[in-house]
């Protein structure tokens, strides 16, 4: 794709942003604002496509754990012609799995698609490296009273309201009392 350098540079920062903002409404169980990040038409299994599929999808798959924190890195773009793009993204992920605190390295391998100004995503492949039962789960620790204190529990994520709501017909065990 030949590009002015200027919306090289613009295209692959709103295509970071699009990476950014998927870890953090996953993180919160935001799953409006998780779709929203999906072309409309996006392809969730052979017989299922669009945003409510991909909501119900990600309802269920996010109902099997807790708290998740998805820290992205490295971003590598390649930006192609008619408004396609392709990349891959490395996270680190913990993630609860009822008692149990897992460590994942992540690559994500991405097609994004410009859509009325707008990059989304078109397919995320999810790659694992690894997954990794951790020590000590960090949720059974006291609370921080930050910042008062540099080690325990905090409030993320039960104080966000995305996350109340999507959790709020079931128990959370992973909710500090």
């Amino acid at each position: 794709m030949s590009l002015d350098p200027l919306d090289r540079l613009l295209a692959e920062a709103d295509i970071r942003q699009l990476v950014a903002r998927y870890a953090v409404c996953l993180d919160k169980r935001d799953l409006d604002g998780l779709v929203d990040l999906f072309v409309p038409d996006a392809r969730v299994s052979s017989d299922a496509t669009g945003r409510e599929a991909l909501r119900g999808s990600f309802a269920a798959q996010l109902a099997t754990v807790g708290v998740t924190i998805l820290n992205t890195g490295t971003h590598q773009i390649d930006l192609g012609d008619d408004d396609m793009a392709t990349g891959h993204v490395y996270c680190k992920a913990e993630i609860q799995d009822g008692d149990r605190w897992i460590h994942q390295a992540i690559r994500y391998d991405d097609t994004y698609r410009r859509v009325e100004g707008h990059w989304l995503f078109v397919r995320r492949i999810h790659r694992l490296f690894y997954g990794a039962e951790v020590g000590e789960n960090p949720l059974a620790l006291d609370p921080a009273n930050w910042p008062a204190s540099h080690t325990g529990l905090g409030t993320l994520p039960w104080e966000d309201a995305t996350w109340q709501e999507f959790t709020a017909p079931t128990d959370d065990p992973g909710r500090p009392s």
